[in-house]
This record gives structure tokens, C-alpha cells and sequence, in this order.
């Protein structure tokens, strides 16, 4: 599967996953704490000089990692301005940017390995109620690195449908997208079993 850490070195890969993970958790709780516009554009402002402070490729690739947003941010952008609430939806905008922001931050200075081991030490006090702590944090990793390989499918289905055809694809691609996605779990869990399974 594909990665979302970072190849390019910054002082964030050095930071402990966890203080990385407490850290961004007080942050978008903070983010919610606040109401105003022009507080939530200084937060989004400090987390671009945050990207920033990795070297401009880090941040376009951070930037980057922000596409899949734009179907959401024109729809409540669309609705905000049919409504007349312009405050309210630069509030709502600005509050998701930053807070998927942060946490790709996170996630693009964080080894997997790194942050399983922190999953699983915050779940162990739910093995006494049948949860593995193992499973558990493997299942949120998945969750992780299959985002960008069924983004990688979505932009194959999408460029195959248009060497085909004039038209655009819209929801013609939800179907073989389903079944490519339904496809990679299968296999996921096939490679998963071959290993003795989650643990």
C-alpha cells in the first residue's frame, strides 16, 4: 500500500508519535473551541507556516494531500452562500482545512509502526472487554494507508474512462471504485491470514 509518511526529512519525524498524536488532538479541539473567522484563518495560518517549516516541498506535499476536500468544501461553500450564513460557512471551511491539515502534518512525520505502537498502548485497558489492542490498531492503519491507494484508483478508473469517452465520469466510477476497494480488502485480509492474522 502506498505511504503517506514523508520522505523528506524534517524535525517533525524526530518528535515521538504520541506527543505528536496529543498534541494535534488538543489542537483540533481547540479548533472547535473556536468561533470566530478571523481566529480560525491565524489557526490555518500557523499550521501553513507548520508545513512550512519542513521546506517548501514538504508543504506542496501537504497541499497536495488536501484535494480530496475541494467536493466538500463546494458543497458547504455552495449551501452557506445559498443560505446567506457567510461567517458561518468561512467558520465551518476554515475549522476542516485546518483540522485535515494537522492532521496530515501528522501523519506525513509519523512511521506507521510508530503510531500502532501508541494505538496499542492506549487500548490495552479494552482487552478485559474482548478487544485486542493488536487488531484494533492495525484496523486504524489500514483505514490510513488505504486512503491514498483508493484516491490512486479513483484518478486510474477516472483517466480510463476518459481515454474512452468524451463525457465525464461522475458516478459512473462509484461502481468498479466499489469493487476495486471491495477487491484490495479481500486481498488485505488474505495477506493478513498468510501471517497468522492480526494477533
Amino acid at each position: 500500500m502506498l505511504t503517506l509518511t514523508s520522505p523528506v526529512e524534517t524535525w517533525a519525524h524526530r518528535v515521538p508519535a504520541g506527543a505528536k498524536l496529543a498534541a494535534m488532538a488538543l489542537a483540533t479541539t481547540g479548533l472547535f473551541a473556536l468561533d470566530a473567522p478571523s481566529a480560525l484563518a491565524a489557526a490555518l495560518a500557523l499550521t501553513v507556516a507548520l508545513h512550512l517549516t519542513g521546506g517548501l516541498r514538504f508543504a506542496l506535499a501537504g497541499l497536495r494531500l488536501l484535494r480530496p476536500l475541494w467536493p466538500f468544501i463546494l458543497i458547504v461553500g455552495i449551501w452557506h452562500l445559498w443560505t446567506g450564513d457567510i461567517a458561518g460557512g468561512a467558520t465551518v471551511l476554515l475549522r476542516m482545512v485546518t483540522a485535515v491539515a494537522l492532521a496530515n502534518f501528522v501523519t506525513m512525520t509519523t512511521r506507521l509502526s510508530d503510531m500502532l505502537a501508541v494505538i496499542e498502548r492506549l487500548a490495552r485497558p479494552l482487552r478485559p472487554l474482548g478487544l485486542s489492542p493488536r487488531r484494533l490498531a492495525i484496523a486504524f492503519a489500514l483505514v490510513i494507508r488505504f486512503i491514498p491507494v483508493m484516491l490512486d484508483r479513483l484518478e486510474q478508473i477516472g483517466a480510463s474512462w476518459r481515454a474512452r469517452s468524451p463525457r465525464r465520469p461522475r458516478w459512473r466510477v462509484l461502481v468498479p471504485a466499489t469493487l476495486a476497494a471491495l477487491d484490495d480488502a479481500d486481498r488485505t485480509a488474505e495477506a493478513l491470514r498468510a501471517r497468522g492474522g492480526a494477533g
